[in-house]
């Protein structure tokens, strides 16, 4: 497969994605958690080149290849925080509304709501529509794993 485009925007595209990506990082949450939200939606959506993207910055931050490998089985595993699932709950329900799935629940809401601040929860929720956008894109355009954006 190849891709069908050699890039996905100009520069206009590309400085309003840095801003949003600056919001994110400015509400203060670990980017190793974003990186696991990150990876956890894009395994969902099947996208290689954000899986790929997810799991070099991940060890760029310094996570662990066990953490890393077990995020698509994470509420079978000991290796993440109660924040940390929380977070991934809230991903996979903001993530499968097309599978028909009911979407954020209350009981999704209660639990990662009492461990973030809004600040922090409107930055995991942008990092995860973002996350969702991107994949999108790649599928669209068949953006091929690998590369450096």
């Amino acid at each position: 497969m190849q891709a069908r485009l050699k890039s996905s925007g100009g520069p206009e595209v590309t400085q309003a994605i840095q801003r949003l990506y600056k919001a994110i990082a400015s509400a203060g949450v670990d980017s190793r958690l974003l990186t696991l939200v990150h990876l956890r939606a894009s395994q969902i959506n099947g996208c290689g080149p954000c899986v790929f993207a997810s799991v070099r910055s991940g060890k760029r931050d310094g996570e662990t290849d066990e953490r890393l490998h077990s995020v698509a089985a994470w509420r079978e595993t000991p290796f993440f925080t109660d924040d940390e699932r929380a977070a991934l709950a809230l991903t996979e329900a903001a993530t499968r509304i097309q599978d028909g799935a009911p979407g954020v629940t209350d009981e999704i809401w209660e639990g990662v709501a009492g461990r973030f601040s809004e600040e922090e929860l409107n930055a995991i929720i942008l990092e995860i529509a973002l996350t969702n956008f991107f994949n999108r894109i790649n599928h669209t355009i068949r953006e091929q794993a690998g590369k450096s954006w």
